[in-house]
């Protein structure tokens, strides 16, 4: 694939594939013979509407191409089982891994769609017998899912949001295994890891991800940066984004081109000092 829109009135993302993988990520398609820095994460790493993502501009500080591993609504599942990505991965100078929903990923509960991790497949007997009168063929996006759960059965939803934190701890840990690098951990949103618990996960991205989540990760990932955006960088809203005027709504859910930056500034540091270390 070497071309595709995905909305926006005039970004053109130019789509493109690379050997050994099912995915399909924002170009113009890298050289992999040069040293870069891998970049892996869903929407906000794609940079949707984003004229240059985040992973554009700490290549501008660094000097050196960080390869956009971004993937529209994807997950930890969309990169755990791409052998293409974990290669690309296994052989970059550095490797950042965004903090992505614990609601995208398959678990003993539901299972979602291998590579649109946004999508809700099917339910499981034992998502079944814990919501006995849900009608789960209603249901098409896990997001929409957990939100209908989350009101109409708060007790239950408790239950299910905990199995999906312990999945995404163990479906990190695997990832990193399977990398086999120092992967550097992302968190990008509009709060603090610890701002938003309970049941303001539901209206929050990354969904049910905590602190403490991230600290059992630690030993495991070799740094960790936090960008809570700023009061200031959030009052810009999608100013510099390219949409269809019936996206709006769509893009004012999304994280702007000034947290990106912010992204960038919050990386650069940490980068910057594991590439002097590994040479």
């Amino acid at each position: 694939m070497s071309y595709e829109r995905i909305g926006g009135a005039s970004l053109d993302y130019r789509m493109c594939a690379y050997d050994g993988s099912r995915l399909a990520f924002r170009g113009p398609k890298r050289s992999l013979d040069e040293p870069y820095i891998a970049v892996l994460g869903g929407t906000d790493t794609f940079g949707k509407f984003i004229p240059r993502p985040y992973s554009d501009r700490l290549e501008d500080k660094l000097g050196l191409p960080c390869l956009n591993l971004g993937v529209m609504s994807g997950g930890l599942d969309a990169f755990v089982s791409d052998l293409g990505v974990l290669s690309m991965a296994a052989r970059a100078k550095a490797v950042v891994v965004q903090v992505m929903s614990a609601h995208t990923l398959s678990n003993r509960y539901y299972t979602v769609h291998p590579r649109r991790n946004d999508r809700f497949l099917r339910a499981s007997s034992a998502m079944e017998q814990l919501f006995r009168d849900v009608d789960f063929t209603e249901f098409h996006f896990t997001n929409h899912m957990l939100r209908e759960l989350a009101a109409r059965y708060p007790d239950r939803f408790m239950v299910l949001a905990e199995e999906l934190q312990q999945a995404w701890v163990a479906r990190m840990r695997l990832l990193i295994e399977r990398i086999g690098r120092p992967v550097t951990l992302l968190w990008m949103a509009d709060h603090e890891p610890d701002e938003k618990r309970g049941f303001a996960h539901v209206a929050s991205a990354p969904f049910a991800v905590t602190q403490e989540m991230m600290a059992q990760l630690e030993g495991v990932v070799s740094d960790t940066v936090i960008c809570a955006a700023s009061a200031a960088a959030l009052s810009r809203g999608s100013e510099g984004m390219l949409y269809a005027p019936q996206e709006a709504q769509a893009a004012r859910e999304l994280l702007g081109p000034a947290v990106h930056e912010e992204a960038a500034e919050a990386l650069y540091p940490t980068l910057r000092a594991a590439l002097i270390k590994r040479r």
